[in-house]
């Protein structure tokens, strides 16, 4: 009986045992051997950058004070002092391209790399060559030159990486040198601030120094670039952030070809689909795709988009929401003619596209005209209206190039103070009014005149407050 319940419990374990992943991995008993593998490639990088000195007054210390003495005897430097800042970075080729981190090296009249000691890499400093940065995310392309074929690591695919994958962080954490730490990838797609972002989250300690960095796979290859990390007190609690491979090779590749980004530029604003415009929208099944709010000069009012389309698809890939039709425009080659499939008035278009280049668009814009206009407003039944402005959107919690016109203020002796008491209230935005949407208050006044010659006594106008949309009817009699 014995030998019978040992053999079936030897089966079932074989039964789980072959129901495990073939590519599942365990823990390694030692990271040792990877970590020497790929530390060679791992550098150090020291910045100087001079600092101008104080030029203003310095403070007066009156004749016989009991600091005079203090203050006439201590040491003055006035002039320009030099700061010192550091960083890590990898070799991705043999002939001394290096990536580290824009804010490492950001300003830095001075640029020197430390090499892993061994295996017949530089043992001086080596002055380093900046290529290109990349605000947008945060990546620098640098170049030494060196006597000899530098070690280095290639780029992994990180769409491929899964959470609960080990990964090895390395660099210069607390300027303390070379150091490695292990952790598992905790999380990815993560998104920070950026419009680029696509960062993986790991628990392997990064602090001050590992920016710049590389975070490795099983295979010594790079995945991501340690960026920033999560924490109350500058130091690592296990929430660290780099960005992934998937977006720095790109970003590597421009910058080594033209020293400089060139992003793809679709030319609209636009917004995401709340679950409660799902069914004011006809033809609109769920809430992905991007609203477009707004079309300025530029590639997609060319090609015949409109404000109020829902873009569904680009290029062939589905629109899931606004921050992925950035990246995947930002992606996609300038000058590139695209099909872009949008929702309008219930039916699907397709519309080709030949994209601009993004950072030429935002050139272009920022040596335009900064002094802020101020927006027209309109004073109509009882109600002082205004059309949004950047701050307004801003203050009213508004996503970037939302429609609508803002109360600003009531009059209590009108219908709207009626309409108050129904719920309209200064700070309320009014997106619609007779079901057609508004960006002006020229469309105000024309929707009100339209009721009027239609002979209706009220207007039904879509408000939001805090994101929440209600209709209410405002009375037309005078």
């Amino acid at each position: 009986m014995f030998a019978v319940a040992l053999t079936a419990l030897l089966a079932f374990c074989a039964v789980v045992l072959a129901s495990v992943p073939a590519n599942a991995r365990s823990a390694p008993a030692s990271f040792a051997d990877l970590a020497e593998k790929i530390s060679p490639a791992v550098v150090n990088i020291t910045t100087s950058t001079v600092i101008a000195g104080r030029t203003g007054p310095q403070g007066i210390v009156p004749e016989g004070s009991p600091f005079e003495e203090f203050f006439n005897n201590r040491p003055r430097n006035n002039g320009p002092r030099r700061s010192s800042a550091l960083g890590s970075g990898f070799v991705i080729s043999e002939d001394g391209f290096i990536v580290t981190n824009n804010h490492v090296i950001e300003g830095a009249d001075e640029i020197q790399i430390e090499f892993f000691p061994g295996d017949g890499q530089p043992t001086e400093l080596l002055n380093a060559e900046l290529i290109g940065t990349d605000k947008n995310t945060d990546i620098a392309l640098l170049k030494v030159d060196a006597d000899t074929p530098l070690r280095h690591v290639p780029f992994g695919d990180s769409n491929i990486a899964r959470v609960g994958d080990w990964v090895l962080a390395m660099g210069n954490p607390l300027g303390q040198g070379f150091s490695v730490s292990a952790g598992i990838i905790s999380a990815r797609n993560r998104a920070l601030q950026g419009s680029y972002d696509d960062y993986i989250q790991t628990d392997a300690a990064i602090n001050r120094g590992n920016s710049g960095g590389p975070l490795f796979n099983m295979d010594g290859e790079v995945i991501g670039v340690n960026t920033a990390i999560l924490s109350p007190n500058g130091g690592s609690i296990g929430i660290g952030f780099a960005m992934s491979s998937d977006v720095v090779t790109r970003v590597v590749a421009q910058l080594k070809e033209y020293g400089e980004t060139r992003r793809g530029w679709l030319g609209v604003r636009i917004q995401d689909i709340a679950p409660d415009m799902v069914s004011a929208i006809e033809g609109l099944e769920n809430e992905k795709g991007a609203l477009v709010t707004d079309v300025p000069d530029g590639p997609a009012k060319n090609a015949g988009i409109q404000a109020g389309d829902v873009i569904l698809n680009f290029d062939g890939d589905d629109v899931e929401d606004t921050r992925g039709l950035v990246r995947r425009v930002g992606n996609t080659d300038v000058d590139k003619t695209v099909r872009v499939v949008v929702l309008r008035d219930g039916s699907r278009e397709t519309l080709r596209v030949t994209l601009g280049r993004r950072e030429a668009a935002e050139a272009a814009s920022a040596s335009g005209d900064d002094t802020p206009q101020e927006p027209d407003s309109l004073n109509i039944l009882g109600m002082t209206l205004s059309e949004l402005s950047d701050d307004m959107r801003q203050e009213l919690g508004l996503s970037e190039g939302a429609a609508g016109l803002a109360v600003v203020d009531l009059d209590e002796a009108s219908e709207a103070s009626e309409a108050f008491s129904k719920g309209l209230r200064a700070g309320d935005v009014i997106t619609e009014a007779g079901q057609e949407k508004l960006e002006t208050v020229g469309d105000f006044e024309d929707r009100v005149a339209d009721a009027r010659d239609a002979g209706r006594t009220s207007l039904l106008l879509l408000i939001r407050r805090d994101g929440q949309p209600r209709f209410l009817a405002l009375s037309l009699e005078d």
